[in-house]
């Protein structure tokens, strides 16, 4: 069963106009269900805006994207919210909430689905004790490192349970240890069954993929299939 499917897809922006920007066209691709996928290529090619599109944070110029075989531009603004809260998403700038606490940055997701403030707190800490975060729930993300705001950008994607996890550049802008962090824990979630689908430059995370795909300019120029 394929996760995510796109069939022809465009994404312009400024459409008609003369700085009309093709961020992707005529992009066909397959996600099989439980891969490590891999999105690569240049600043600029598109791999933002296919995460975003895959995830339903934006809708296509024209064009499918099939969630579990079903596509997304039959879906209502609410049923895209509900299915959006079974895929985790990691933004390149962690996108983190300056005047909430560490705890409180993990879970503020699940408020929607009715989950206690018991539970939620009970979830973050101990994704932060497995991140090795322990003791720092009640910081505010202004206080803490690159690193650890995006081992709590990973758990905040994480916290929610997520089928599938989307994530934009996980280790841009972090040194070579605290990086390796970030990809263990990507990589234990791939080993507890999760689809992952990861834009990256990171050679690191290029060599857990089971698919890569090579964009350019907005279009698919490689699909390289890794057998595991």
């Amino acid at each position: 069963m394929l996760a995510f499917e796109t069939r022809a897809l465009c994404k312009y922006y400024r459409r008609g106009s003369r700085s009309e920007v093709r961020a992707l066209h005529d992009f066909t691709l397959a996600v099989p269900q439980g891969s490590f996928t891999v999105v690569c290529g240049p600043s600029g090619c598109g791999k933002t805006t296919l995460l975003a599109l895959l995830g339903a944070l934006e809708r296509p110029t024209s064009g499918q994207v099939l969630f579990q075989e079903q596509d997304l531009a039959n879906c209502s603004d609410f049923a895209l919210a509900r299915l959006r809260q079974r895929m985790g998403f990691i933004f390149q700038d962690h996108a983190l909430l300056p005047k909430l606490s560490v705890w409180e940055n993990i879970t503020y997701p699940l408020i929607p689905r009715g989950i206690s403030r018991a539970e939620r707190y009970d979830r973050a800490i101990r994704l932060l004790d497995r991140f090795g975060m322990a003791g720092k729930e009640s910081a505010r993300p202004g206080d803490l490192s690159g690193g650890e705001q995006q081992r709590v950008a990973v758990a905040r994607a994480l916290a929610g349970q997520p089928e599938v996890v989307l994530a934009d550049e996980p280790t841009s802008n972090l040194d070579d240890s605290t990086g390796a962090a970030v990809i263990a824990l990507l990589q234990q979630a791939h080993a507890e069954g999760k689809t992952l689908v990861v834009s990256t430059h990171d050679s690191r995370l290029m060599a857990l993929a089971t698919r890569v795909y090579t964009l350019e300019a907005g279009r698919l120029q490689d699909v390289r299939d890794v057998c595991r």
